[in-house]
């Protein structure tokens, strides 16, 4: 706490504001408030700006998820079939997080966000309605390994795991946008908690941080995630497309600047 003044910490208060605002929406907080803590902390270890980030956005993404689940009611199984291993994996990939260089998973994301761009921006009309694929059982086991995946690697490392869990709901299972949006919030609550059980195992997490910028990311998750109501699967997939061209640019310039 120390390294804080009250310059940063109004810093850090409106980054946590616009995280949650963004991440109601489309997922993609991260963008915004991980820069800002690893900008406020720059004497912390990586692994604990992790951990304090994982408490600030788990209170924003809880209110989100509870806000679209009283609109819009996605069948429970996928929620759970995806959130349990999501969970699972985010743990186990936390438990690594102080140990693999996430400079080595930069190019592969980087390659794996400009995919996921360019196909959302070349089929104009995916997600605008909701047409499920497969049998209900094979949704649950794609459901299943893709929340077990992509919450290993949003314990890892993280950024692009709304894009991620997005892609899989609207392109892999057939679902709108605004049902995607409402069922990644769940399974992304599940891969923050995954995230803080061992973080906070391991003392990784400023507690007094976490908690004041989650205070903060439940406003902003609030006003998005009604706005993301109105404005349906179109605003959705906007905003979507937006906060993945923005994961492409920070990711890209952070993986040249690591060369």
């Amino acid at each position: 706490m120390g390294e804080l003044t009250i310059a940063t910490g109004i810093f850090l208060l409106c980054a946590a504001f616009f995280a949650g605002f963004v991440d109601s929406i489309a997922g993609g907080g991260g963008l915004i408030q991980l820069p800002a803590l690893l900008i406020a902390l720059p004497k912390t270890e990586t692994v604990t700006v992790l951990g304090t980030n994982k408490i600030a956005s788990v209170f924003g993404t809880a209110m989100a998820a509870s806000l679209y689940r009283r609109q819009i009611k996605p069948e429970p199984k996928i929620l759970i079939a995806m959130a349990i291993p999501a969970f699972i994996g985010s743990a186990a990939g936390a438990s690594l997080a102080s140990r693999i260089p996430t400079s080595s998973m930069r190019p592969i994301v980087l390659i794996l966000l400009i995919v996921v761009a360019v196909y959302t921006w070349l089929k104009p009309d995916l997600g605008k309605i909701e047409l499920l694929r497969h049998h209900s059982n094979r949704r649950v086991q794609i459901a299943a390994l893709a929340g077990a995946l992509i919450g290993f690697y949003d314990g890892i490392f993280g950024p692009g795991t709304g894009s991620f869990l997005m892609l899989v709901l609207v392109a892999s299972l057939g679902y709108a946008f605004i049902s995607a949006s409402a069922i990644a919030k769940v399974v992304n609550v599940a891969t923050n908690l995954g995230g803080i059980l061992i973080f906070g195992i391991h003392g990784a997490i400023i507690w007094q941080i976490g908690l004041a910028l989650g205070a903060v990311n439940i406003m902003g998750a609030i006003i998005g995630s009604r706005l993301a109501i109105r404005g349906g699967s179109a605003l959705v997939r906007k905003v979507f497309l937006v906060v993945t061209i923005a994961l492409i640019l920070k990711v890209g310039i952070d993986t040249f600047q690591s060369f």
